[in-house]
């Protein structure tokens, strides 16, 4: 409970379910979760409570971009009306360089991509530095071919997540893992990303949902949510063409029903939506189409 309130946000479902566990269901802090804030959103009714206010941004979206002007791209991203950044790479440079920048121009670092380390014993230097950029969550962006490919690589893979995620709760961070497709893959019987959720501690690990990547995978995110309620604290938005190919486009050129998805992700846990295109043509472009797309929902 502390770890989640360390993150000086408002309480989620989640947040009440564990108070529940806790015995206190009946005191009067529960009712008021109802009308609760998401990223400083009224959970009233209507239209104006289905709009994300701080709409994030995955900075691979602008890797290109930030490698060759920082400081000119991170400006346009918050004039694109980016509040929230998630990092992937810091580009050489220190967290108090990063801070300064953010704080020119109001912005905040709720989370950040780390590979996962070779041995649990390298995680030290990623979570200082993870403390030092006022990150909340660190969230493992991927999984190497060699390490997927039976379950029994899938349950070990969990058990390092596991692992992960207790040396993150110690050093006062959220840890999570965000998917591709390839994790609902058929494997012995089962998927990986079954085994992710059903093997890991939902108390350590959480998952950020890209909703692009399980509607590639012919996942409906809305099941997920439904089915793992409080899992889910950040997710990837970005949308998909019509099948079969499910092109990767900017949020609101495509199939995907943003508005469902946000209605049911704000009552299941969901803090942080960070847009995102992997390959765009004209990135800051594609950050601004997506960031007005968020406001419109």
């Amino acid at each position: 409970m502390l770890k989640r309130m360390n993150d000086r946000e408002a309480l989620t479902r989640r947040d009440a379910l564990r108070l529940m566990a806790a015995g206190i269901a009946g005191s009067a802090l529960l009712p008021s979760l109802a009308g609760a804030s998401v990223n400083g959103e009224s959970r009233e009714s209507g239209p104006r409570a289905r709009r994300i206010e701080r709409v994030g941004l995955q900075l691979y979206t602008v890797r290109r971009a930030l490698g060759k002007d920082l400081e000119g791209t991170i400006a346009a991203v918050a004039a694109a009306g980016v509040r929230e950044l998630e990092f992937a790479s810091y580009y050489n440079k220190k967290a108090a360089w990063w801070r300064a920048l953010m704080g020119k121009h109001g912005l905040t670092t709720p989370a950040t991509h780390i590979g996962l380390p070779r041995t649990d014993a390298e995680w030290a230097p990623h979570f200082a530095m993870a403390k030092e950029m006022e990150h909340n969550w660190v969230i493992v962006p991927w999984l190497d071919a060699g390490m997927r490919k039976t379950a029994d690589d899938w349950k070990r893979a969990a058990d390092r997540l596991n692992a992960g995620a207790a040396m993150a709760e110690a050093a006062g961070l959220n840890f999570g893992y965000h998917n591709h497709d390839f994790e609902f893959a058929p494997v012995d019987g089962t998927t990986g990303y079954e085994i992710l959720m059903t093997r890991t501690d939902p108390k350590l690990v959480d998952f950020e949902l890209d909703i692009y990547w399980a509607v590639k995978a012919g996942q409906d995110p809305l099941a997920m949510m439904e089915r793992w309620p409080g899992r889910y604290t950040c997710c990837h938005v970005k949308d998909a063409g019509p099948p079969p190919d499910r092109a990767m486009l900017d949020v609101g050129a495509g199939t995907i029903d943003f508005a469902k998805i946000i209605e049911k992700g704000r009552t299941t846990g969901l803090r942080h939506w960070f847009i995102e295109h992997d390959n765009p043509t004209d990135p800051i472009a594609s950050v601004r189409a997506s960031a007005l797309a968020m406001t419109q929902f």
